[in-house]
């Protein structure tokens, strides 16, 4: 039973600069038939947030910035290590060209690749980086994401990205650390359409969907409220989110060349695989279940940033989203590690289609926070 998204009676429309379609039920089109996914990465974006060719000077500043206040401490900057391109990467310009003093945060909730587990051990080996991993109780995580499943939303990644940020916060934290330097950015993630998921970091909604269909309490599953995060994290222990991908000439497929040459490090394929969950999700759940191809969104991104060309991201499109040898045995190994009946699991994923506006929520909470967050930086 394939499932469709519900915007499948629109007729069918897709971009004439990207790849981005009317999959997104929010896309719309001006008269070059230019969609307005990456019409907001030209007007509001490029040259705004983000500055490749520019930017060195302003991140050279900060650098200075961290490297002055961290003086006397252990470390001056904390870096989320995955195992993916983007940490990856970010970690080998910590060390080889900034100069800082990093500790690197990896959390590991169940789902590592051995790809990804390889990738962690080459970058600490030959970066010596000084790493703290924090491994999250898994039965907690396994009850958390059978309630995802079971709730039958889109944005199953949560569980796992939730955890993930928590940690972060809480290591900058606890080692009086106010720089924590991620490897998000524009170059591979400027187009990423909202109808596709939603904020990881509701506790509101995640708690909701965990009470209806979870089956034991969450002692030790790591949460940060809105309130930890925007006001406490922010305001008293000053926490500054640096993303420096964005203020250099970042190609992804150049980045996987160095780190394969210098460090042994290995591709694992379509951004995010590095996760066995996340690419059964990205790969496998999402489009099948709803329409979303998130390939659409990385392509349509490097189309923006020039690292590929529409007609190389097309030609890229029309590869299957799965060996389906591949496919079985991930499912295989999904299903027995969520401790789920087939027939269940299955009847899940043929289930109705929720949305998290289904379940408590805090989105008001969020805009009026991104509607605020506008109005000072237009007074900035």
């Amino acid at each position: 039973m394939q499932h469709t998204n519900a915007l499948s009676q629109r007729e069918y429309q897709i971009c004439n600069r990207c790849v981005m379609d009317t999959t997104d039920s929010q896309i719309t089109f001006d008269e070059r038939g230019y969609c307005s996914q990456c019409t907001n990465v030209e007007k509001n974006i490029i040259s705004k947030l983000w500055f490749p060719d520019t930017g060195l000077q302003k991140l050279n500043n900060i650098l200075d910035q961290i490297r002055r206040e961290g003086i006397g401490k252990s470390y001056d900057c904390i870096i989320g290590l995955s195992g993916g391109v983007d940490s990856s990467y970010l970690a080998y310009l910590v060390i080889k060209q900034f100069g800082l003093r990093p500790l690197a945060v990896h959390v590991d909730a169940g789902w590592n690749s051995e790809t990804a587990v390889h990738n962690i051990e080459m970058l600490v080996r030959k970066l010596n980086l000084d790493l703290y991993t924090e491994v999250i109780d898994w039965e907690e995580v396994q009850d958390l994401q059978r309630a995802y499943i079971r709730a039958g939303v889109a944005n199953q990644d949560v569980p796992q990205d939730h955890a993930f940020f928590t940690v972060l916060y809480k290591k900058t934290h606890e080692y009086d650390i106010k720089y924590f330097l991620s490897g998000g950015n524009y170059a591979t993630e400027s187009i990423l359409p909202t109808s596709w998921g939603y904020n990881a970091m509701d506790t509101t909604n995640l708690k909701a969907i965990h009470a209806q269909f979870g089956q034991r309490p969450l002692k030790k599953y790591p949460l940060l409220s809105f309130f930890k995060r925007y006001i406490y994290y922010h305001f008293f222990s000053k926490v500054n989110i640096i993303r420096p991908l964005n203020c250099l000439p970042y190609k992804r497929e150049e980045a996987i060349e160095l780190l394969e040459k210098e460090l042994g490090w290995k591709n694992y394929g379509d951004k995010h695989h590095e996760s066995r969950w996340t690419r059964w999700f990205q790969s496998h759940y999402l489009p099948s279940r709803f329409g979303f191809d998130k390939r659409k969104a990385h392509l349509s991104s490097m189309i923006m940033s020039n690292e590929i060309t529409r007609e190389v991201a097309l030609e890229r499109l029309k590869a299957p989203l799965y060996d389906e040898n591949t496919l079985r045995i991930d499912e295989e190994f999904i299903i027995k590690k969520l401790n789920m009946e087939k027939s269940e699991f299955y009847k899940c994923f043929h289930q109705e289609h929720k949305s998290y506006a289904d379940f408590s929520n805090q989105e008001k909470i969020y805009k009026l926070k991104d509607k605020m967050k506008k109005i000072i930086s237009g007074i900035r």
